[in-house]
């Protein structure tokens, strides 16, 4: 290994002031010192920046957290109450739904408190406090208590985390935990304290012909009229502190709440979202970016639009099914979309052209800095794009397939126990591996599984992997397909779905009355999934080899960035922490000759209505709504009922749920998407095309309180008029 260099870090990318600021999603905590404040007034902020992060004080920040495992919600009442996108909610929304309560089509609406659902698995994290520890892992760079190359490994930094913790003032506090992340390809690094609830109920949910109005066909496009909203509250102890479910808890009386601003928005308005942005990728290369390209996205479009042209069919078919697979196919196809999005928007926008000039332009600055790393940092990246190109199309293909894709396997490892403590008799051993196994096939055999649907998705992705992939990325079930089904995969996939332990309950039943380890031995679904883990792990082994010293490469490349662009300040890239984005609200001119309007009202949901297509069918009592004007305070001066609009702000999958927030510190929308024309904006930003989807909190709160009926919400939320 290379010898280590200890960097001493006043990051340039931190400490100059910015010419232009759209492009950013910029850490709270370096907001002072990048200067942001002067950029971000010029634009149209009315507060002062302390009032947005204040690490000493209460602001802005503590009105907004983490929803659930992805996304961003935002706290709208003194007693609580979460506002975050549809599309947020929707596991929750599916979880409480059936055939006899159908949440998804009906939508749901708690008139009190008491008809509040809990939602077991759904929790909202609050950020407490943000520490900059890049001089303690240097540190111990320096003392050789951990190289370079792994300071930023997660097996260190979770160490390091857990290690800060417990010499904090917070320690032993309810709902705390540390997470410590690197910044800038490790040349930064910050630790964050998150407090987490777990009593979050479901509060409200538009029907999906609201929450999820224009479906795949609207999703990532402008013109948009989706009230893609839903809301929640967290609920705790009597002391205010995090705690299981109860009967016992109450509403959180939390440290602040965002007031609502209904004197609507204009063009050129200043706008700003806090957030968690999941990822982006600004810094990659050329080389990087076709990677990116045709060994995910590609791969990725293919197999998850196989599976879907499944789904769909059963879905249509099915109300069982149709709400089963909801969650499950709306995730899929989301970044479905979004790949082959990107795929275009990095051709139509020049992506290449614009990374090849930037990697010229790096070329010339290392030249005249006379700096050796900066020099040949491109080359080697290149060279790492090369070998890993193979290894990622395999891997993503084999993700896509047998993690996002096939839902039906067998716990091997627990087989494998069971097996071995029947060889030895042990009894102890046999019903403790027993009763595993009885978890086990319930969860895979769970309310939102259905196993016939489940076998028609493998017969066409099976297949579909092998067409796709050398040979050596097979798993040796392939081979018993080849020799034992003579290559007939339907064959193969009906005995591994009709006569495997795990296969239903009658077999199961039988086995586990009877346990042997010739059955194991013989269990297509055991051999199935111990071959997929095997594969698993040969192509990570590989990836590791081939990867090298590509994060100390990235981190030499992201540095010399910064100090190229001085005195322009750069932002990290995302990785779901905290972030604030500032811009205005504005229109955009996709292509010649066409302009959209930076608004939509409720008239283009009614335009858009076709009661044959369920993506855009419109409630009748909506309708009514418009037909008779019936907008009460929310609609605009002009009488129409504003519905989205767009900012250009800097957003990413993470943001959905974000507030979007006027210059005086009011809510006046929720962010949940971005436009088609800029999909290659997680990698290169074009201010021109960028922009953020939000929907309109007018609309949002007319659709409580005139079409849900919920006074009692509206009544709890702080509004400006």
């Amino acid at each position: 290994m290379r010898k280590l260099k200890v960097l001493a870090l006043a990051l340039i990318c931190a400490v100059f002031a910015p010419v232009k600021a759209d492009e950013g999603m910029w850490l709270l905590q370096l907001m002072q010192e990048q200067n942001l404040s002067d950029r971000m007034k010029a634009q149209g902020l009315k507060m002062d920046v302390a009032d947005i992060y204040n690490p000493n004080g209460i602001s802005l920040k503590d009105a907004v957290g983490i929803f659930g495992r992805g996304c961003t919600g935002e706290i709208i009442s003194p007693d609580g109450l979460i506002l975050t996108n549809h599309h947020c909610g929707y596991d929750a929304i599916q979880q409480h739904s059936s055939v006899e309560h159908d949440y998804l089509t009906d939508g749901f609406w708690a008139k009190d408190r008491s008809q509040e659902l809990p939602t077991p698995g759904l929790t909202f994290k609050f950020v407490e406090r943000i520490v900059d520890i890049t001089d303690k892992v240097n540190e111990d760079i320096k003392k050789g208590k951990v190289t370079e190359i792994n300071s930023f490994g997660y097996e260190y930094l979770d160490k390091l985390a857990k290690q800060e913790l417990k010499k904090s003032d917070l320690k032993g506090k309810p709902g705390i935990s540390t997470l410590a992340l690197p910044f800038y390809e490790g040349n930064k690094f910050y630790l964050f304290f998150i407090k987490t609830y777990n009593d979050v109920r479901m509060v409200a949910a538009p029907p999906s012909s609201i929450g999820k109005f224009g479906g795949e066909t609207d999703n990532w496009m402008w013109p948009r009229h989706t009230g893609d909203f839903s809301m929640f509250r967290i609920y705790a102890d009597k002391n205010g502190n995090p705690a299981a479910y109860s009967k016992d808890n109450v509403p959180l009386k939390v440290k602040k709440h965002l007031a609502i601003s209904l004197k609507g928005l204009q063009e050129g308005d200043y706008a700003m979202i806090m957030g968690f942005p999941g990822s982006t990728s600004r810094y990659l290369t050329q080389s990087e970016v076709k990677l990116r390209m045709d060994a995910v996205n590609t791969p990725r479009i293919q197999v998850r639009e196989a599976r879907q042209d499944v789904l769909r069919k059963e879905m249509a078919a099915s109300d069982k099914v149709r709400i089963q697979y909801a969650s499950k196919f709306a995730s899929s196809s989301n970044y479905w979309k979004n790949s082959i999005g990107m795929n275009k928007a990095i051709i139509d926008n020049n992506v290449l052209e614009t990374k090849a000039e930037q990697e010229a332009k790096f070329a010339q600055y290392a030249k005249d800095k006379n700096n050796a790393d900066y020099a040949k940092v491109v080359s080697e990246i290149d060279d790492y794009v090369a070998n890993i190109t193979p290894i990622t199309k395999e891997q993503t293909y084999f993700n896509e397939t047998f993690r996002n894709g096939i839902e039906f396997g067998a716990t091997y490892m627990i087989f494998n126990n069971l097996k071995t403590a029947l060889q030895k008799g042990k009894k102890k051993d046999i019903e403790k591996s027993i009763e595993q196994l009885k978890e086990a096939y319930n969860a895979i055999h769970n309310k939102d599984y259905d196993h016939e649907v489940d076998r028609k998705v493998a017969k066409v992705l099976i297949p579909l992997y092998a067409q796709s992939v050398d040979a050596d990325a097979l798993p040796v079930f392939y081979e018993t397909i080849k020799t034992k089904f003579n290559g007939d995969y339907n064959a193969y996939i009906d005995a591994l779905y009709d006569n495997s332990i795990f296969s239903n309950e009658k077999n199961f039943n039988a086995f586990i009355e009877n346990p042997t380890v010739e059955a194991i031995d013989n269990d297509l679904a055991i051999a199935y999934s111990t071959t997929k883990n095997e594969m698993a792990k040969k192509l990570y082994d590989k990836r590791e080899k081939a990867s090298g010293n590509i994060d100390l490469l990235h981190k030499t490349y992201v540095r010399g960035l910064c100090e190229m662009y001085a005195p322009t300040p750069k932002a990290p890239d995302a990785n779901f922490t905290i972030r604030l984005t500032y811009g205005n609200v504005k229109p955009y001119d996709p292509k010649d000759g066409i302009h959209y309007n930076y608004y939509t009202t409720l008239k283009g949901v009614m335009e858009k209505e076709d009661p044959n297509n369920p993506e855009f069918v419109v409630p009748a009592k909506l309708k009514e709504l418009y037909n008779n004007k019936d907008f009460g305070r929310y609609a605009m001066p002009n009488g129409e009922m504003p519905t989205c609009f767009l900012t250009t702000n800097d957003i990413t999958g993470g943001n959905s749920g974000s507030p979007v927030i006027n210059g005086s510190g009011e809510l006046i929308g929720a962010a949940f998407d971005g436009n088609w024309e800029s999909l290659s904006g997680d990698i290169n930003f074009d201010n021109n095309l960028q922009r953020c989807i939000a929907v309109d909190i007018r609309y949002i709160l007319f659709i409580v309180e005139k079409l849900g009926g919920c006074k009692n919400l509206i009544d709890e939320m702080t509004i400006i008029e």
